[in-house]
């Protein structure tokens, strides 16, 4: 079940997030259905786009509540949402709706950003404060973390953080170098093994698209350099489904750019394939 919440109240540089789930969809509509990794026609099991949820004017408080509402609902259908944004604040009440009817449930971040204040800008449902809400709810894991304000360091679980300079960076903590030896631990995905080793058994993913490095994902409403690739995205969320059960997901943060579609069609695929992973054995 596809669920479009076009919301852009809180972002605070590039507008645009809240035209994010219609380019997504309207990108959709030139995927090829066949996906080759995983031999499979996943759209024949049925994909479902619910119409928007009509949230434009309201607070980030109200957004949570009907976002909320929505997902438990579904989730009471036992259908697997998933959810386009709009900037991040939509996934607070996505997060609490799973939470709060999915025991075991741990929350697996992929983004450039903490997202881990306490209150910005007056509120605590603000884009900045996803991961603090998400983390009063359940336990967290953080992926591709590059930017944050030092009041979050104070909170943040180092051991559950896995900082872009480590993950990517030539020097970090999971590439000391880059000879054949380095190389070939690379191959091993020793960092994503870790990753998934500190999820619970049953996850829900949230994905802010500023997790890809901006050379593959430039329309979002913050890009921040030296951010994942394409492939180092797909091979973790597949461990992730192969290790645990995935419960829900959701995308946010694209801002799209009439000029280049690239990106949208990069959320769209990445949507597919992720369906793919979890739903091509039936």
């Amino acid at each position: 079940m596809i669920l479009p919440v076009p919301y852009d109240n809180t972002s605070t540089w590039i507008k645009g997030a809240d035209k994010g789930p219609s380019a997504i969809i309207d990108a959709s509509a030139n995927l090829e259905l066949y996906n080759i990794e995983t031999d499979s026609e996943v759209y024949k099991q049925g994909i479902f786009t619910e119409a928007p949820l009509q949230v434009k004017n309201l607070s980030p408080e109200q957004l949570a509540k009907e976002v909320e509402a929505r997902i438990s609902a579904l989730i009471d259908k036992k259908k697997f949402a998933v959810m386009l944004g709009g900037e991040h604040s939509v996934s607070i009440g996505a997060i609490q709706a799973h939470a709060k009817k999915t025991a075991d449930l741990c929350v697996l971040q992929l983004d450039a950003h903490s997202d881990s204040r306490e209150e910005y800008h007056g509120s605590k449902y603000n884009h900045a404060c996803v991961m603090a809400r998400a983390r009063e709810a359940c336990p967290i894991v953080q992926v591709g973390i590059r930017s944050m304000d030092v009041s979050e360091k104070e909170r943040m679980d180092s051991e559950r953080v896995f900082f872009a300079e480590d993950i990517c960076g030539f020097n970090g903590k999971y590439k000391k170098s880059r000879d054949r030896n380095s190389r070939e631990d690379d191959k091993n995905n020793k960092w994503m093994k870790e990753a998934v080793s500190k999820l619970s058994a049953n996850v829900y993913l949230t994905i802010d698209l500023d997790v890809f490095d901006p050379s593959v994902m430039p329309s979002t409403g913050t890009p921040e350099p030296g951010g994942l690739f394409w492939y180092d995205v797909l091979e973790l969320v597949r461990m992730v489904i192969e290790q645990k059960k995935l419960v829900g997901l959701d995308i946010v943060e694209l801002c799209p750019n009439e000029k280049d579609k690239a990106p949208d069609f990069l959320a769209a695929k990445l949507i597919y394939k992720i369906l793919s992973y979890k739903f091509a054995r039936g």
